[in-house]
């Protein structure tokens, strides 16, 4: 098939680029390489995708409204996997316009552009955060998600309804992909597996927020990638169960889905700091902190949806992955 993917320079989005050419699809991918994080591991990742002969990149911004017309226009696109958008939490609280342009405005843009050119499937991310106030575990896309506690998590809950409004009215089949605490090689710096890593080699104390009492459904790349790839050959459909009455939130009447990706099994942050040092071979200086604004004690995904459609349930340790992150880490930082 022929896939667009944005945010391909990303973490995710590298990842599911190598995956997709892999197996025989051609593939754009689309990045307008922000300084977000080091430009430079966003290069590097795209120095493994461009010599292949089915994947080319463009370097355009979502929010780039013609740029956008024109390049769906042109190519054609089978699907489409929005991966591009601002991320991060903590960093929406000091930068929110940063998350309108990429996330609201750069995504009705992806949406036009698969409404006016035949797009058969629209796979698109949102986030774990979007259950934000939400204490009733494991987290559920049965689940009401009307409390976001920060403005990325909002952000992610409006894709999910204009992602719902684009099917309900063209039937533009889209499904949402609510992704939990991914890690793993070629990992975001921003994350906490990357800063603590950085910090332990460095001799520097790393910053325990919540004072450790926080527990992540630390998900590995791996696993999210083959969800992804799944969900993507999955088109979506109606729910032909689906009831104004009693409106079930993770499905519709539209060809509309939404999916967890977690791995189903939270680990306290404790636990992930001492895997850490096991795999690095040196103690943590730790710094305790109270909790950040906009941030949740605790993620847990149910994941029966997606096991039961796409007959999938990640499962990787979180052992296994710092191990192999710990391994990526020192090669490519030559630590």
């Amino acid at each position: 098939m022929k896939i667009l993917v944005t945010g391909a320079a990303g973490f995710i989005g590298f990842h599911l680029c190598r995956r997709l050419l892999e197996r025989g699809d051609e593939v754009v991918g689309l990045d307008n390489l922000n300084d977000y994080y080091d430009v430079n591991l966003k290069k590097d990742r795209l120095a493994r995708l461009v010599p292949h002969e089915r994947f080319r990149f463009v370097e355009m911004d979502l929010a780039d409204r013609p740029g956008m017309a024109a390049l769906f226009a042109r190519e054609g696109f089978q699907r489409v996997v929005n991966l591009a958008a601002q991320a991060g939490v903590r960093y929406s609280l000091e930068n929110p316009h940063a998350y309108v342009d990429a996330n609201l405005v750069g995504f009705v843009n992806v949406l036009e552009g698969c409404r006016h050119n035949g797009v058969e499937h629209l796979v698109f991310a949102s986030s774990s955060s979007v259950y934000g106030a939400n204490t009733t575990m494991p987290f559920s896309i049965h689940h009401n998600v009307d409390h976001p506690v920060s403005l990325y998590a909002a952000t992610k809950k409006a894709n999910e309804l204009m992602a719902h409004t684009y099917s309900h009215l063209y039937r533009l089949p889209c499904t949402g992909l609510r992704f939990f605490t991914v890690y793993g090689p070629w990992g975001r710096p921003d994350m906490a597996l990357f800063l603590f890593t950085r910090a332990i080699l460095a001799g520097e104390p790393i910053k325990v927020f919540n004072h450790g009492r926080m527990r992540r459904d630390f998900t590995y790349i791996d696993d999210i990638i083959e969800g992804v790839v799944r969900i993507v050959d999955r088109v979506a459909e109606p729910n032909p169960d689906w009831s104004g009455d009693h409106p079930d939130p993770g499905t519709s009447a539209a060809p509309y889905r939404n999916y967890n990706i977690g791995n189903n099994s939270p680990v306290e942050l404790m636990h992930l700091i001492a895997t850490l040092e096991q795999a690095l071979g040196r103690e943590a200086k730790k710094e305790f902190l109270p909790m950040q604004p906009g941030d949740v004690p605790a993620t847990c995904a149910d994941v029966d949806d997606l096991v039961r459609d796409v007959g999938f349930r990640p499962d990787t340790p979180i052992e296994v992955g710092v191990q192999r992150f710990v391994d990526w880490y020192r090669e490519y930082y030559g630590v």
